[in-house]
């Protein structure tokens, strides 16, 4: 692994090379990050599927933003340099793939949806030993994930970097003040550029107006905040949306869930709820089930 800017520590490197030269195609790594933690630039010699159940990490790449929360992953070719940040802690459990594994997957980085089968087979392949037996449980788990993980949907879920420094100015300042109302014009004058100019490069440079980046880029944050678990009318004030209706079709028709449903994906949220439908549902000969089943993290 080879990192830039910010090192990660001699420690982790220690720890994930064994993954990174592993001879088996498809090996899980698990570990529990704190919130904040940032990577710094850096690759692997091998394609990841990273993938958190439960957080929200913020990956950038050289060309893109990307907000993963649970219900995403992102597949990444080897030695894509790319960064990840984490908003609140973060339970990640990512695949690493053999070259010959990448190449059913796919060649260039993607986000896609994490069906529950995929979900249960990334955690269960981070179970797996590094050197799995190759006959065994761990060989009929990297099939699936593998043959899943093709299957899926690509998701529209990359924000889309300019290359040049004044819309890099720009885009800086959006990402962090998504809800910031300041008209086009406005903006091309922090740019130093006509707004006719700024309007040309955006288009040219990710592919999209600048109504548009702005729109996606409000509703990823809305997303991260509602895993985080916001209630909807702040994430909306986040989105700039004084409607929360309005919010609430525009959320759904770009990520495909609703902002309530998103705010499940916030662990303590997901507790509440499983608390609650046990607490509702007695077991048989009139006694409230107990039986809980928790996944130990791998560290």
């Amino acid at each position: 692994m080879e990192t830039t800017g910010q090192f990660l520590s001699p420690t982790r490197q220690a720890e994930i090379l064994p993954f990174e030269t592993a001879p088996r195609p498809v090996v899980g790594f698990a570990c529990d990050y704190p919130s904040g933690l940032s990577s710094g630039f850096h690759d692997h010699p091998r394609a990841q599927l990273l993938y958190a159940i439960s957080g929200v990490m913020r990956v950038e790449t050289q060309v893109s933003h990307y907000v993963v929360p649970p219900t995403t992953a992102l597949f990444l070719p080897a030695g894509a340099q790319h960064a990840v940040s984490m908003d609140g802690p973060v339970a990640m459990r990512e695949l690493f793939l053999r070259e010959d594994a990448a190449t059913r997957v796919g060649m260039a980085p993607k986000v896609i949806a994490v069906s529950g089968l995929l979900r249960e087979v990334i955690v269960a392949a981070c179970a797996e030993p590094v050197e799995w037996e190759p006959h065994g449980r761990g060989h009929h788990l990297a099939e699936l994930a593998l043959d899943e993980i093709a299957r899926s949907t690509p998701l529209p879920l990359g924000l889309p970097l300019p290359r040049d420094p004044r819309l890099r100015r720009v885009v800086t300042l959006l990402r962090d003040r998504p809800h910031d109302r300041r008209s086009l014009e406005a903006w091309a004058e922090l740019a130093s550029a006509s707004s006719r100019t700024l309007t040309r490069m955006f288009r040219a440079e990710t592919g999209l107006s600048f109504r548009q980046w702005r729109q996606q880029a409000r509703l990823t944050e809305a997303l991260s905040a509602l895993t985080m678990g916001v209630q909807p009318a702040k994430a909306a004030a986040i989105a700039g949306f004084e409607s929360i209706p309005a919010f609430g079709a525009a959320f759904r028709a770009f990520f495909g869930i609703t902002p309530g449903q998103a705010r499940l994906l916030h662990p303590d949220a997901r507790r509440r709820q499983a608390v609650g439908q046990e607490v509702s549902q007695p077991a048989r000969g009139g006694a409230a089930s107990t039986n809980h089943r928790r996944y130990a993290p791998r560290s």
